[in-house]
């Protein structure tokens, strides 16, 4: 293993930071991987480390950025040229890639998205929360100890029947915590919340009585059905495979988070749309490319392939 890509990687680790873990596991010559190599795609499409040249390194950047969303490893077969062996495209955890821009040979490259487990703030001693602390590890979900920072919290349940309610309610709301939920009887829970300071819309975002309705009775149960109801809102990952836009993103259309994922116009590869991409200005429009030889042919004659 590369010390200086596991020393980053243990890092993004302590930082819950999200990233794709590429390591290079077959590589047929000529190629410039080699079976060993890694290297770590982040959110934002930047990699470090080597798993191959730029053609290699648009496709493994494009692909990383689908799967930090879905979180399914995936084994990706990258083809020089050729059409792809019948069935052979698209199986189970793979996915076979022709690049026109590979100077020979093939690769293979593993793909694994490390993503944090989200975090999870229970507030309160009473046997509802040490259920909770005890049960939510099981579901996926990491107890955060201490005083938590609101704005790396998937949840936060106030489970301390009447103690130090109202500053931390307040607080999670304030910072956008995704799910808040406070322990209580229907009655108490709506005293509660029509006492905080802060607006009717963030008042109706306080679940209580926190938990799905599933006739709990025990502080187990309670638990159980709190974290029922948070994994059921949960946002659900969409495509394991990244998928084309068809087009080029205009200049200035980038939104904040992720960059875009966009096509080739030559040789139909899906690119990152990035400053970190191969890229060409177009009378007012940028074009991504994935490799050197795309980029000179659409230089040579746009019109080619804009129409």
């Amino acid at each position: 293993m590369n010390p200086a890509v596991t020393a980053r990687a243990d890092e993004l680790r302590r930082a819950r930071l999200a990233f794709v873990h590429a390591r290079v596991v077959r590589a047929e010559r000529p190629t410039s991987a080699k079976p060993g190599d890694e290297a770590l795609v982040l959110p934002d499409g930047s990699i470090e480390g080597f798993v191959g040249g730029v053609c290699a390194e648009a496709t493994v950047r494009a692909q990383s950025l689908s799967l930090l969303d879905s979180g399914d490893s995936l084994l990706l077969r990258i083809l020089p040229e050729g059409d792809i062996p019948a069935g052979d495209e698209r199986s189970p955890g793979a996915l076979t890639v022709v690049n026109p821009c590979l100077s020979g040979g093939a690769l293979e490259i593993f793909l694994e998205p490390v993503v944090p487990a989200p975090a999870l703030a229970v507030v309160g001693e009473s046997p509802i929360a040490a259920a909770l602390v005890d049960l939510a590890p099981r579901v996926g979900l990491q107890v955060v100890a201490g005083q938590p920072t609101f704005a790396e919290l998937t949840a936060l349940v106030v489970a301390s029947h009447g103690r130090d309610e109202d500053d931390v309610l307040v607080a999670a709301l304030a910072a956008g915590v995704p799910y808040v939920g406070l322990v209580a009887s229907p009655k108490r829970g709506a005293a509660v919340v029509a006492t905080l300071d802060v607006d009717d819309a963030r008042r109706a975002a306080v679940h209580t009585p926190a938990g799905l309705d599933i006739g709990a009775r025990t502080p187990a149960e309670v638990a159980l059905s709190i974290l029922a109801e948070i994994v059921s809102l949960r946002p659900r990952p969409t495509s394991s495979t990244a998928s084309p836009t068809g087009g080029s993103a205009r200049l200035g259309e980038q939104a904040s988070g992720p960059p875009s994922v966009v096509t080739d116009l030559v040789c139909g590869m899906s690119v990152v749309a990035d400053d970190e991409a191969l890229h060409l200005d177009h009378e007012g429009e940028r074009y991504w490319f994935c490799g050197t030889g795309c980029l000179r042919a659409f230089a040579a004659d746009p019109g080619a392939y804009l129409s």
